[in-house]
């Protein structure tokens, strides 16, 4: 048995990942900052991480912001981890971070060069997007009238509960480095996902494709968030509305 810690493991990638390892009979600690016995603010960081790391075998890191604060939070996990012994940090990523300049992808990649710089043994794995996450956007740009999407870009979403599946056998592992990626098995423009989206939830909405500006989205449009030669997931977008929503009339 391996003890494992799971930062962001109340998360939407770290409860599944979480719920793997313990599955297979490993000593799991869930660390965030809503977490019980580990409730931690990583960006903060304290004497409370110090707490969580010690004794751990492993570091899962999940925990993760849009808001910013990874590349904080990260320096003060691989300090904590390098203090308690850590022997192996994995590390879950996004596909396209070295080629889409968003400002989250950018510190995605800035995380993974303190990784890979922390002298610990460590993996990274960069995943395609989660389809919980594309439904989160369909929402949103269903709410008006019009449903406004980016034009000339698709998207290869991937089951999170796969990605978690993926973690967990790289965190039993030895460190790896830089795997290979992991993406959703098909590749839809975003006028195919939302439509199937719309069928899925029963609302009607016409599609207008808005063509976008600047670096990030000419980044987008040339498919630098896609891995076509690493579609290894297999659990489709419309396999996943129909488990979430079940079968509603378009």
């Amino acid at each position: 048995m391996t003890t494992i810690l799971v930062t962001g493991g109340t998360g939407v990638l770290g409860r599944p990942v979480t719920r793997r390892l313990r599955a297979d009979g490993h000593d799991v600690r869930v660390l965030s900052r809503h977490a019980g016995t580990y409730a931690v603010d990583l960006v903060a960081g304290g004497s409370g991480l110090d707490a969580a790391v010690a004794g751990v075998d492993t570091i899962v890191h999940c925990a993760t912001s849009p808001r910013g604060g990874d590349e904080r939070a990260a320096e003060h996990l691989i300090e904590a981890a390098r203090r308690a012994g850590v022997r192996h940090l994995v590390y879950i990523s996004i596909v396209g971070v070295d080629r889409v300049p968003l400002g989250y992808y950018r510190s995605k990649l800035a995380v993974e060069q303190l990784v890979e710089g922390s002298g610990l043994g460590w993996t990274i794995l960069r995943a395609t997007q989660f389809h919980d996450l594309l439904v989160l956007l369909f929402q949103s740009l269903s709410k008006p009238p019009v449903m406004m999407l980016p034009a000339g870009v698709s998207d290869q979403p991937v089951a999170v509960t796969e990605v978690a599946d993926r973690l967990a056998e790289l965190a039993v592992g030895a460190p790896a480095g830089r795997v290979d990626d992991m993406g959703g098995p098909e590749i839809l423009t975003f006028p195919q996902l939302a439509r199937a989206y719309l069928t899925a939830t029963g609302r009607r909405r016409p599609l207008l494709n808005v063509p976008l500006f600047g670096k990030a989205y000419r980044g987008f449009r040339d498919g630098g968030h896609l891995t076509p030669g690493r579609a290894v997931g297999r659990g489709t977008f419309a396999e996943y509305l129909e488990q979430r929503f079940g079968a509603r009339p378009g």
